[in-house]
């Protein structure tokens, strides 16, 4: 055993596990701590604890205007937590361990590690996401994912993760949950997502199911605008609901509710469910019994912004019933209007207690009251691990589902003399992977086969150009297309342009070998149902294509299946291959 696993397990047997309702179960020395430090609490202090602000996760200097800014909002403004984001997993905990010995009382650090550690800190190990787990049909990877994950996120000093995501993805057209969702089978993404939390909270931190009461069957981004969910009780109770029970049956300690208007549910116009009485309390509360933390989703979003003042939306969202009210515009602001609207009596003190109760709780079954990070000559074992690395290959091997091959293509194989045509279409870029789509296929591709021509396609490629690619296309007995359609913040929109969707077609009606390989969302068949090739990835990061080529060259099999619907192939569906190596 190595000194690494040997602290783990000390690290890991100091915490117990949750109820069923998602409360926090703590030692009596635990529950002592959260009874004095709230009696001994002001009321500025408490006011503070239910504002969570947001920091990247960069090298500050102590006297500098960006730290100064942090310890103000730790040390007058009483923050209860830090939302941390980007940058590496040394410099992360740096920026933790400083803002900790800052605060009075202990700050619970909140990451959006939806794909592992390595999604925001480069160096932590990058994990496929629900989609691509759901498609492998195995819920101890979502487990495995859970727990490597929530080790590394401990070791940096983070206590909750942001995930999973269990919204039920049944709308081909959302731009922002998409490959986030395990599925679109109400049972399967529940067990995945209860499969999920359960290895995040074995390993100590708090997973959160999100976006409540469901954001799935929505066409919009709420980072843009207010998605509207005309649904019924009923409809809810069928489809949305049914996984964040699950969750709640799982014993999930946070649940995010999410920036979408429920005009069944609210009687209100235009207030989302984030700031909800009606579904922040009497739903997920009252109805469904969670005893755990609310958080709302980010603030800043458009669909807040648009439509709320920042001060009031702070205010809306405690007197809904949320725990949280996350990364307000403004601390110092939000904080003055929170506390005159509790002088006030617009929310009352018990109100506030109920939320800065929970929160304490939660930062003591981290055990923050005894110690608020982990020693830092930790870090470079626990973070990045071989063995996590290796975890992540496998799944995402595992989730590569082959759904058509008409032409028979695969496994390819090539005679060292013989040409490839190598297609990459790369949709409207976004900030993190606009540049790189694409280029770990070709590289590892070009690997396999030297003789290879390669075009790339963006949305910026002029028809002419489009024009060259399908003449030289005819010119190749073997043409393969690598297609990057990404899920981001603030994109707003998925798929290809009229030009891109033209040569593709084009392409697709090539006579000889065609492989069509698919990296992002799953959902291009159903514009595109003549593609005689259908390879899906479902992520599109560099192990994601790594693995992609693999398969297709016939290095492993193609084992996953259809988590959701495309076009005429049902969920469960993949093509058993009939040739192979």
């Amino acid at each position: 055993m190595t000194i690494a696993t040997r602290c783990l397990g000390l690290i890991l047997a100091t915490f117990l596990p949750m109820t069923a309702q998602g409360q926090f179960k703590l030692t009596s020395e635990q529950q002592n701590w959260v009874d004095k430090t709230l009696s001994r609490m002001t009321l500025e202090e408490r006011v503070g604890q239910v504002l969570f602000a947001v920091s990247p996760a960069a090298f500050m200097n102590l006297q500098g205007g960006e730290f100064q800014k942090i310890s103000a909002n730790i040390q007058s403004y009483h923050v209860g937590g830090y939302h941390i984001e980007g940058g590496d997993p040394a410099t992360a905990y740096l920026l933790i361990s400083r803002m900790q010995d800052a605060a009075k009382v202990p700050l619970l650090i909140t990451a959006d590690l939806e794909g592992g550690g390595g999604f925001q800190f480069t160096g932590a190990t990058r994990f496929p996401r629900a989609m691509a787990i759901g498609a492998t049909g195995n819920t101890q990877y979502a487990y495995e994912a859970g727990n490597l994950c929530a080790r590394e996120a401990k070791a940096i000093g983070i206590g909750v993760n942001f995930y999973p995501v269990v919204d039920v993805n049944n709308n081909p057209q959302n731009p922002i949950i998409n490959i986030r969702s395990f599925g679109e089978d109400p049972s399967a993404v529940g067990k995945f997502g209860q499969a999920y939390i359960k290895g995040t909270e074995d390993a100590g931190i708090i997973a959160t199911a999100k976006h409540f009461p469901g954001h799935g069957d929505t066409s919009v981004d709420s980072h843009l605008e207010l998605p509207i969910v005309n649904f019924d009780r009923s409809r809810l109770g069928a489809i949305e609901l049914p996984p964040f029970k699950a969750a709640i049956e799982g014993g999930v300690g946070a649940v995010m509710t999410a920036h979408i208007e429920l005009p069944q549910l609210e009687e209100t116009p235009g207030l989302p469910a984030s700031l909800s009485p009606a579904i922040t309390t009497g739903l997920l509360r009252k109805e469904l019994g969670f005893q755990g933390l609310i958080f709302t989703d980010a603030l800043p979003m458009h669909a807040i912004t648009e439509n709320f003042g920042a001060e009031q939306a702070v205010i809306l969202a405690i007197k809904a019933g949320a725990d949280v009210a996350l990364e307000p515009l403004d601390v110092p602001k939000a904080f003055a209007a929170l506390l005159s609207a509790v002088q006030k009596g617009e929310i009352s003190e018990d109100r506030l207690n109920e939320s800065v109760r929970r929160i304490l709780t939660a930062k003591a079954w981290l055990g923050l009251n005894a110690r608020r990070v982990e020693p830092f000559n930790q870090i470079d074992t626990a973070v990045g691990s071989p063995a996590a690395e290796q975890k992540s290959r496998e799944i995402i091997e595992h989730a590569m589902t082959l759904v058509k091959d008409d032409k028979k293509s695969l496994p390819l194989k090539l005679r060292d003399d013989e040409d490839v045509l190598l297609v990459n279409f790369v949709d409207a870029g976004d900030r993190e992977n606009a540049p790189n789509a694409g280029l770990t296929f070709r590289q590892e591709f070009e690997k396999r086969h030297a003789r290879t021509l390669f075009a790339i396609v963006t949305p910026t490629t002029p028809g002419p150009e489009a024009g060259l690619i399908r003449r030289i296309a005819a010119n190749y007995r073997f043409v393969v297309v690598s297609c990057s359609i990404r899920i981001a913040s603030y994109k707003g929109a998925i798929g290809l342009n009229e030009i891109q969707e033209g040569l593709l077609r084009d392409l697709a009606k090539h006579n000889g070998p065609f492989v069509f390989a698919l990296f992002g969302s799953p959902y291009l068949l159903d514009y595109l149902p003549e593609l005689p090739s259908y390879i899906l990835a479902y992520e599109f990061y560099p192990d994601a294509e790594a693995a992609m080529v693999r398969a297709i060259f016939g290095e492993i099999p193609f084992q996953g299946r259809l988590p959701i619907t495309v076009g005429k192939f049902p969920v469960g569906f993949r093509l058993e291959q009939t040739s192979l190596p």
